[in-house]
């Protein structure tokens, strides 16, 4: 996902791609793992950040020509309208753990409706 939102996937649709990813990702956590599945799937979504913003931020120029309202809020931006890779850097994280929480609470969700394999249990 880091390099196809840079420019294949149009930001309109781009909702529906992360929904499917997180769904897919609650479902190998609840399968695979032994126990918690909020933990993991925090986890995998902090991990997932740091290389969706390293992405963004090295191909900055193609992704901020997909993404126009990326660039509108970055140029709002209160302190650094003059850094925008600067602010991607920083505030990264903060949606890496935003996203975290959903993944976690799919996660959770998803241990309670999976049949774990017999192996793992």
């Amino acid at each position: 996902m880091a390099l196809a939102t840079i420019s294949l996937i149009p930001e309109t649709i781009e909702p529906a791609f992360w929904l499917a990813i997180f769904l897919f990702c609650a479902y190998v956590i609840a399968k695979v793992c032994t126990g918690k599945y909020f933990l993991h799937g925090f986890c995998v979504s902090l991990v997932n950040c740091i290389w969706i913003t390293g992405a963004h931020i090295i191909f900055y120029s193609s992704y901020i020509t997909h993404h126009p309202s990326i660039y509108k809020i970055s140029q709002e931006h209160p302190m650094l309208p003059n850094h925008p890779r600067l602010a991607m850097l920083i505030t990264g994280p903060f949606f890496g753990i935003a996203s975290g929480l959903v993944l976690g609470l799919f996660a959770f969700t998803a241990s309670k409706i999976v049949t774990k394999n017999p192996a793992t249990t």
